[in-house]
């Protein structure tokens, strides 16, 4: 029987938030006084951490237990995860304690700087995360339309995937009349009418509709050049608008998108790359890619 000290992980988390218990004690939180406290006494057997609230705050701590076949067991070790010092509990009935960059996010947003983050969420269930470290993506898109929609979809993907570590999105987005505006033009082509990309002043037109050949530059990728080519035989001076062309590669991840690939996700390099009007799925899909590179990478 024995008190031990952990070691720090990274976005150390419950894999279910039942395996959590939370008591109160009148004894000090100190690593002697929680051994004394907690050593022998029963627990149900799915337990393997308990939140002990006591005098001067909250400490978190793992167990193990003679046996987990019968419903309750002795606890023959206590390993002491997080006492006062580098604790802090709090309680945010928004969170889902099931979604890992739901939980990272609020730790980080909330108690910065804090080693563990004990929270209380969604459902009244207690859960925790030690040492949040979320993954720091660039996600590289063009806009308008506002949200950039690669953005809004991976957000949304992040808001109840369960099976992601915590990832943190670093938008970089390209406005594409900044970009229509680094060639100046009486005349602009863009690829279609739905983003309602109109710059001030200049004369629109949209690739999908197959308008009359003007004296225009097309603000467009390589598909949009191909397609010109296909419609009027020639390619007219243009501004690049993949976002996969335009970010700045580095060693960080980077999750875009481009239209040159019509279905599921590549990998080139550090980069992710989804279809440009992927599915949930599809983003989903890119971002598991994402994780499991760094990981290998790692």
């Amino acid at each position: 029987m024995e008190l031990l000290t952990a070691v720090a992980v990274p976005n150390r988390m419950p894999g279910r938030y039942r395996e959590v218990a939370v008591t109160t004690v009148d004894v000090p939180l100190t690593e002697t006084r929680l051994r004394a406290y907690f050593l022998g006494r029963e627990a149900y057997r799915r337990t393997g951490y308990v939140v002990v609230h006591g005098p001067g705050g909250v400490a978190l701590l793992e167990v193990a237990k003679a046996s987990t076949e019968p419903l309750f067991s002795p606890i023959t070790r206590v390993e002491l995860l997080a006492g006062p010092h580098d604790a802090v509990f709090l309680h945010d009935a928004d969170v889902d304690l099931g979604i890992p960059s739901q939980v990272c996010a609020a730790a980080v947003a909330q108690a910065p700087g804090v080693r563990c983050v004990i929270l209380q969420g969604r459902y009244e269930h207690v859960s925790f995360i030690l040492d949040p470290a979320p993954l720091r993506v660039r996600l590289a898109e063009v806009a308008p339309p506002y949200p950039p929609k690669l953005l809004d979809q991976a957000r949304r993907v992040l808001e109840v995937a369960e099976d992601l570590p915590p990832i943190a999105l670093e938008p970089e987005v390209f406005d594409l009349v900044d970009l229509a505006a680094r060639r100046p033009a009486e005349s602009y082509l863009f690829p279609c009418r739905g983003s309602g990309i109109a710059p001030e002043g200049a004369e629109v037109h949209y690739l999908d509709e197959r308008p009359p050949r003007r004296d225009w530059v097309l603000v467009g990728c390589e598909r949009s050049r191909q397609i010109h080519r296909h419609f009027y035989g020639d390619e007219p001076p243009g501004v690049e608008m993949c976002p996969r062309d335009l970010v700045t590669r580095g060693p960080e991840p980077i999750l875009t998108k481009c239209c040159d690939l019509e279905f599921g996700v590549v990998q080139d390099a550090t980069m992710t790359v989804v279809p440009w009007g992927a599915t949930l799925e599809e983003v989903h899909a890119g971002l598991r890619r994402l994780v499991a590179e760094q990981h290998g990478s790692g």
